[in-house]
């Protein structure tokens, strides 16, 4: 009998297209694994099971199945998105149990595209911090289960790692999407802002957030993210050589790269050079100011998010943090430090196509409920471990995560590809550059 876990959506959906399998079967399998992993793993909040395979069922009937290029694939799909019939509780006790009466507009396209929810993955509350535990749940990493996620799109991340499902829907507001993928690794991609419709929370922290693909492979992650965005972004262009430069130094001063990533990324450069790309050392004019730019606008998102919700109800951190960011809203509104950031940027991405550095800092925190722990605590582990990531977000750039490398624990490193917007193809095809000339492997041993 064939096993459908562990295969690629693109696999798996030409399988079901050629009805070589059913898609009940497909998710069948998938949700069996997650009743035998998840209890280790915690990457879901809630398991869809019968409504999956009743719309597996469905799916099956539909006259266009052999149209569709995510036919029959199971997806997890992030606690932020709504899914029709289910509730969105963000990682939070303060939001409430209602199902939703609508699919978000990007699970609503996965579902059109033939791809079968099987579950909402856990979040760190309110999606603020890059550690991912909570009243409703805790998710590990499937590698290293003793260390988090990450987050806040850790659930997806975890769930994708541990082969409970191919692919999965997260979202990135400073890192979301990127440090999980990270940690677990995942290849995942930030697109630019306006590529894929947001709708994320109230208002997408100022547009700072895009929701995005997590994948075991770039064309997992390619074919998701053409299902997603409004336009073609994953045309590659020309195939030439590409002026790329690579910096390992953190654009937050005092925030220092440990080896196993500063290494990743200076090797993934050697890679590329012997690709045939011109590849040199040259560091992005990062502001001073950077820092403090950035815990604004992260602290200002959670102003915005929580001011809805019953504040008895939220962590400590989160009520912190909401109150630390609600000083700094009329002038994050302006968004006048971002356009700075951004001019102060240009000339160096005039001068290079693609900038490449360590995805991340060091290795991700023990999983512990740093819910209960104190905010500036938070915020100094969530700051030293993932400092690459915030100002793509702050520009709104497309930028992404791709494995590369392993911690001296057998658990993945990664590297990061930045752009100008529109490049999102370029980034892709730079990424399967380093997948065919240093593949990883895709699933954490946990069997």
């Amino acid at each position: 009998m064939t096993s459908w876990v562990g295969r690629t959506a693109t696999e798996i959906a030409a399988a079901v297209r050629a009805k070589e399998v059913t898609p009940r079967e497909v998710v069948a399998e998938h949700l069996a694994r997650i009743e035998r992993l998840d209890g280790r793993v915690g990457a879901f909040r809630t398991v869809r099971a019968r409504a999956a395979l009743a719309e597996a069922d469905e799916l099956a009937a539909r006259g266009d199945l052999t149209g569709l290029p995510l036919a029959g694939v199971p997806v997890a799909v992030k606690d932020n998105l709504g899914v029709r019939g289910e509730s969105n509780r963000v990682g939070s006790a303060a939001t409430p149990d209602t199902p939703a009466d609508a699919d978000h507009v990007t699970v609503a396209r996965l579902r059109a595209a033939g791809a079968v929810v099987v579950g909402l993955t856990n979040v760190p509350e309110l999606c603020v911090f890059g550690t991912t535990e909570g009243v409703h749940g805790t998710a590990r990493n499937p590698w290293d289960i003793s260390r988090t996620a990450g987050g806040s799109s850790g659930g997806s991340a975890a769930a994708v790692a541990a082969g409970l499902v191919p692919i999965a829907l997260g979202n990135d507001g400073m890192g979301s999407l990127r440090i999980p993928a990270a940690n677990c690794g995942l290849v995942t991609i930030k697109p630019g802002h306006g590529v894929v419709p947001a709708g994320i929370g109230e208002g997408d922290w100022f547009g700072m957030s895009e929701n995005g693909p997590l994948a075991t492979t770039v064309e997992d992650a390619r074919l998701m993210l053409s299902v997603l965005a409004d336009t073609d972004a994953t045309a590659a262009g020309e195939s030439g050589a590409l002026k790329i430069a690579v910096s390992v130094r953190s654009p937050l001063a005092g925030v220092t790269v440990s080896k196993p990533y500063t290494s990743a990324a200076r090797d993934a450069a050697g890679v590329l050079v012997r690709a045939g790309h011109h590849v040199e050392r040259a560091e992005p004019p990062y502001p001073l100011s950077l820092g403090v730019t950035s815990l604004a606008h992260w602290t200002a998102g959670t102003a915005v998010d929580a001011a809805s919700l019953d504040p008895r109800l939220l962590t400590r951190r989160t009520r912190v943090h909401a109150a630390v960011g609600r000083r700094f809203l009329s002038g994050v509104r302006g968004g006048s430090a971002r356009d700075a950031l951004r001019r102060r940027l240009e000339p160096f991405f005039a001068e290079y196509d693609v900038l490449l550095t360590p995805a991340l800092a060091r290795r991700s925190p023990k999983s512990e409920p740093w819910h209960e722990r104190g905010w500036l605590r938070n915020v100094l582990v969530n700051t030293n471990y993932s400092p690459l990531t915030p100002p793509w977000n702050l520009t709104g750039w497309p930028a992404m995560a791709v494995p590369f490398g392993t911690l001296p624990s057998g658990a993945p490193t990664a590297v990061q590809l930045v752009s100008l917007p529109g490049r999102e193809g370029e980034l892709l095809r730079l990424a399967e550059q380093l997948e065919s000339l240093r593949p990883w492997r895709r699933t954490a041993p946990l069997d």
